[in-house]
Parts: C-alpha cells; sequence; structure tokens
C-alpha cells in the first residue's frame, strides 16, 4: 500500500517511470540492507565521513522533456580499520528514499568515491536531492535544488524556419588560466522571419545555459567556458523552437601554462625649480616648485616651512610627465619673520627626492615720530592802531 501511494504522489509530480521504480525500490530495502541502515549497525572505530553538496546536470532546465537529470556527490572516508564498508542512500525532495547501496575500502588512508543518480523526468517538476551516508558514520549532504520545465513544441507546423551556427573565440588558447580567462562560445540563429527562438547551449555534453530571444533576420548568442586546467572541448547550440534544430560542433583546445611577465621599469619621482616670494610688508610667504616622474607612479608631496610641515599632497601620473605644485601664502610669525628656509619633499614607491630655498625677512616697521610739548612765549601786549599799548593812558 505504501508504494503504491508514494508512485500516485510521484506521478502527480511528473516523475518518469525509471524514477518511480527507484522511489519504490528505496522503501523495499532487504533485510541485510535494513540491517546495514539501521540504528544497530556498529559504526568503525575511529572513522570519519563527510560528503559533498550534489551536482545537478541540470539545475533549471527548460526544453524538451522526457530529461536525463543527473546528481553526482562525492564520499570522503577515513577508515578506521583496514577494512571499511560504506553504505549510502539518494533522499529524494518528496520523502522518498533511494536504494541502499554499499562500498568497501581497504586499507587505512583517507579514501573517496563519487557516486550518481540518474532520474528521466517527463513532465514539470521542481524538487531537490541529497546524498546520505548510513555506515561507518551518519552523514547528510546539504540539499541540491533542481527545476524542470517542459516546453511543448509543435513540429508539426513550425511558425518559422530556423538554422543555427556555432564557433569558439579563441578556438586555441596557450598561457595562464586565471579565473579571467574565458573561451567564448557563439552562436547565430538565423529565421526566414520575425520569430521568438528558445535556444540553449550544451558545452561537452552538458546544459550550460538557455534562453529566450527575439530574431527578426539574425542574431548571434554566447556562452562562456573558463577553463582551470588544459582540455579539449565542444559545444552545440541546440534550438528548441520554433523549429528545432542543431548547429554544427564547436572545438576549442586550451593549454594552460605559467608564464613569466616582462618585469616593469622601475618609476623614479623627484623635484626641481622650487622658487619662494615674500609679501615682506604682509609678512606672508608662498612658493612653487615642480615634481616629476620617469613613469607610472603615486608621488605624495609635503611643504615643510622652517621644518615645520605647513601642507602635503599627492599626484598621479600614468607615464612619464611632470606637473607644478604651490604652497599658499602662509603668515610669518615671530623669529620665522626674520627669513628662514621652505622645503619640499617627495616621495614615490621606488625612491624620495628634496629641494630647499630661502625666503627674504619680513620689512622692519618704521619708527613714528611723536610731536613734544614746549613752553608757550609770554605774550606781549597787542599794538593799537595808534601804535600805543593797549592799556596804555590815553590822553
Amino acid at each position: 500500500m505504501k508504494s503504491s501511494a508514494l508512485a500516485r504522489k510521484a506521478a502527480a509530480f511528473g516523475a518518469s517511470t525509471a524514477m518511480l521504480a527507484g522511489l519504490v525500490a528505496g522503501l523495499a530495502v532487504s533485510p541485510a540492507q535494513a540491517a546495514t541502515a539501521g540504528p544497530a549497525a556498529k559504526p568503525a572505530t575511529g572513522a570519519k565521513v563527510s560528503v559533498s553538496k550534489p551536482k545537478v546536470s541540470t539545475g533549471d532546465y527548460q526544453g524538451s522533456c522526457p530529461v536525463d537529470v543527473k546528481f553526482t556527490s562525492t564520499i570522503k572516508v577515513k577508515p578506521g580499520s583496514k577494512r571499511t564498508t560504506v553504505a549510502y542512500r539518494w533522499l529524494h525532495g518528496d520523502g522518498s528514499k533511494g536504494k541502499v547501496k554499499t562500498v568497501t575500502f581497504k586499507g587505512t588512508r583517507t579514501k573517496s568515491v563519487t557516486v550518481s543518480e540518474r532520474a528521466t523526468i517527463g513532465d514539470e517538476l521542481k524538487g531537490w536531492q541529497a546524498l546520505q551516508v548510513l555506515s561507518p558514520r551518519k552523514a547528510t549532504s546539504k540539499k541540491s535544488y533542481f527545476s524542470v520545465s517542459c516546453l511543448k513544441l509543435d513540429a508539426k507546423k513550425p511558425e518559422a524556419r530556423v538554422s543555427a551556427r556555432a564557433w569558439a573565440s579563441p578556438a586555441h588558447y596557450a598561457g595562464a588560466c586565471t579565473p579571467g580567462t574565458k573561451i567564448d562560445i557563439v552562436g547565430r540563429i538565423t529565421v526566414d522571419r520575425p520569430s521568438w527562438v528558445r535556444y540553449r547551449w550544451l558545452v561537452n555534453g552538458e546544459v550550460a545555459d538557455y534562453g529566450k530571444i527575439r530574431v527578426r533576420d539574425s542574431r548571434t548568442v554566447s556562452v562562456g567556458v573558463s577553463p582551470r586546467h588544459s582540455q579539449r572541448g565542444s559545444a552545440v547550440l541546440e534550438v528548441l523552437s520554433p523549429d528545432r534544430t542543431t548547429s554544427n560542433r564547436a572545438y576549442y583546445k586550451v593549454w594552460c601554462k605559467d608564464y613569466t611577465p616582462h618585469p616593469v621599469p622601475s618609476a623614479k619621482v623627484g623635484v626641481s625649480g622650487l622658487a619662494t616670494s615674500t609679501d615682506r610688508n604682509a609678512c606672508e610667504v608662498g612658493a612653487s616648485a615642480t615634481i616629476h616622474s620617469t613613469g607610472s607612479a603615486r608621488v605624495q608631496y609635503t611643504w615643510s616651512l622652517n621644518g615645520r610641515t605647513v601642507s602635503s599632497g599627492q599626484s598621479f601620473f600614468h607615464r612619464r610627465g611632470s606637473e607644478s605644485v604651490a604652497l599658499p601664502k602662509q603668515a610669518l610669525r615671530g623669529p620665522a619673520k626674520d627669513g628662514g628656509a621652505i622645503m619640499l619633499s617627495v616621495q614615490g614607491p621606488n625612491n624620495s627626492d628634496s629641494i630647499l630655498q630661502r625666503y627674504e625677512a619680513c620689512a622692519k616697521p618704521v619708527p613714528v615720530a611723536t610731536a613734544s610739548a614746549t613752553p608757550s612765549a609770554t605774550p606781549s601786549a597787542s599794538p593799537t592802531a595808534s601804535g600805543l599799548p593797549s592799556d596804555a593812558p590815553t590822553k
């Protein structure tokens, strides 16, 4: 009864006969397998087990059905004895479990084995799978999710006639295989009338990309391959609708090898032409100079007044060149009024340089004369019109 109920449940999700058989077989475990999977199984002394998250051949699939979906996971075991038997099974998103299988390791060194399960899906389905190790110790991988979206293609009445062609760019590569290294697989889709075209890329037999685009006459699509080791490969552009067709097979070859880049000459920085300018009446001083570099570099510079840093900045050189820099007017106080020196220092990635120039003293203040009080003379009697003093008696 349980097997029939599970079959009806899986069929509701669109699983194929092959997948249903695997799901039902997961429940019909033999007594020997049940003994291996049961809690009574005694784990090997000191054994360690780890399970990788399964890889799915078609994570999000859109295309014609039925389609084969393959799940692959790696079991890593550090045995606790000279002979270790590993029992495992697949867990399905609908709650069913696959058939218990075993693999035996000999020796005490760490061993690993890659196991897989393939399911044929004929309708819309979303789910997940995980791998569970039952002995020598229990361990369950993370879940890997997948989805299948079946496209109903009408092969009898195509809306348009479609052709496809593919090529690799570059087809042959030799050099460093870094994260930025990429082989572009380019395809051109041509139609005899404007149409929506569904397509997918098959790279080395696996679905690498898919999409839907509007094509009026012809249009290019591409997928990237990032090699991490030397390899040969091929790619095919498959058109799913409105007319099903397949491109030629585009081959590529990658040879990963290390190389030593040509040494880049070290840039050197310097400073010249320092000139000072003193406003003697305002008692202020400024300066200007030229900094230069023999190549690409960041140059940091510092202005000092009588040994005290008063200003700083930086300049970027993308190639050999020079640049003028200036010290804004600085007010002079105390002993600095009597003259001194300005220094400009520069620091580059490979060396440093500096230049010193003296400046004039401020103008000396001119003493201001003050008026002194003088005793006034005794006023004399002013004569009158008659020539006599005004206080003389008159006749």
